[in-house]
């Protein structure tokens, strides 16, 4: 059968494909520690109890109809008074677009952005983004990150890139690293964006930045920055990704927003609404409400990101004591989201079967079936296959869990040779 061209080279998951394997063997009875998904399991971290009531309420009061096209007005109200509050940025309802979680507003802002061939900037690793750059027929340009910087780009390594690119892609806290941007590294890349902009025609499309701070709300001692608070020069060039999926462990409620330079709001809404890219309507009106309550909002993020910064700190002390015995492998200390950076130096080595770990894959489907331990390799967030840095999710695990897969994990890797 023939298809479209897209279609005929259209790449999965390579996350998913991980989470089937996980899946069929947790389906067997396998015992599976799973480090992979950037989800919470919501029996250990459920939403917010005045969320759910509302949400309750609101489908008992039958709102099960089309919401507007652009998201409740009660909500984008709600959206407009927190990011004053919170980040003192200053938008209207006007230039607040509500979507069922992030993800058509990320597809969104490169498909109004982004014409075939123009050139698109993001780091590696980062989420999703060569997918998004193949959807839109974009040029990308994969920046490679390093450890140093925290896998996070510095403007040095981003300046040779900016000529005639359209979008420049940024994440803080950075999925899949958890690292965060320093106030210097951010001003740096912001101030070369604003040159770039100054040094084009009337005529030329400008560079703009896409924004995405879903985690903003999930940091361990570190302060968020943005962009547009640091140079408000840049509001009419940035366009933000945001919402409820992470700060109030809600993946499944599936509302988020983006704000930024109304026509492109407005375009953003236009092209979503023929894909029906809605939030539910009970839950649009459910976050309007709890949105509101700071003091609940404030006592849940500050309870839900303690347990998550527990897990990650403990998983991070454990990676390090594995490394003072000896083992190759290494972790950043976690600064915000829900994940650990954890290199494990073993490709190139061979199981005790004699067969050969010879990329990342490789050691993720061996730790799987060896360790029942299952982690993300930077390959799936466009790094190459013989990097040995792999995401570590501490959603879907309880910290009693993640202590009891460790002597698995330190085992499988103490027989590779």
């Amino acid at each position: 059968m023939k298809l479209s061209k897209l279609a005929e080279n259209l790449i999965g998951s390579e996350i998913v494909k991980i989470g089937n394997e996980v899946n069929d063997l947790k389906a067997k009875g396998a015992d599976i520690a799973n480090l992979t998904i950037g989800d919470l399991n919501s029996n250990i971290y459920p939403i917010p109890a005045r969320l759910k009531e509302e949400i309750n309420k609101a489908y008992q009061n039958n709102l099960t109809n089309y919401p507007p096209a652009n998201g409740l007005l009660s909500l984008r109200k709600a959206v407009s008074k927190d990011l004053k509050t919170r980040w003192d940025l200053d938008y209207s309802p006007d230039e607040i677009l509500i979507t069922g979680g992030s993800r058509p507003l990320i597809y969104g802002t490169y498909e109004i952005i982004v014409d075939k061939d123009d050139k698109v900037i993001y780091p590696i690793p980062s989420w999703n983004n060569n997918h998004y750059a193949y959807l839109t027929n974009a040029q990308k340009i994969e920046v490679e990150t390093s450890q140093s910087n925290n896998f996070l780009p510095t403007a040095e390594d981003l300046r040779p890139h900016l000529k005639g690119a359209v979008l420049l892609a940024l994440c803080s806290p950075l999925n899949p690293t958890g690292t965060m941007f320093s106030k210097e590294q951010l001003s740096e890349i912001c101030e070369l964006v604003i040159q770039e902009n100054k040094s084009r025609g009337e005529n030329e499309k400008p560079l703009y930045i896409m924004y995405d701070q879903i985690y903003a709300m999930l940091t361990f001692g570190e302060e968020h920055f943005n962009p547009v608070s640091l140079f408000p020069e840049l509001k009419e060039y940035t366009i933000f990704i945001d919402g409820t999926s992470k700060c109030f462990a809600a993946t499944g409620v599936r509302v988020g927003w983006s704000f930024g330079p109304k026509l492109i709001i407005d375009k953003m809404k236009s092209l979503l609404t023929h894909v029906g890219a809605w939030a539910p309507k009970p839950e649009q009106e459910a976050v309007s409400v709890f949105l509101g309550e700071t003091e609940n909002v404030e006592a849940f993020v500050d309870d839900f990101k303690g347990k998550i910064s527990d897990s990650l700190t403990f998983l991070h002390s454990a990676v390090q004591d594995m490394k003072s015995k000896g083992f190759a492998v290494e972790s950043i200390k976690p600064m915000g989201a829900m994940y650990l950076t954890i290199q494990l130096d073993y490709i190139g080595k061979t199981k005790s079967n004699g067969e050969l770990i010879a990329c990342s894959s490789d050691l993720v489907f061996y730790l799987i079936n060896e360790a029942g331990v299952a982690l993300v390799p930077f390959s799936a967030f466009g790094a190459s296959p013989e990097m040995p840095w792999f995401r570590a999710s501490a959603g879907g695990l309880s910290l009693d869990e993640i202590k009891a897969m460790l002597p698995r994990l330190q085992s499988a890797l103490a027989q590779l040779r």
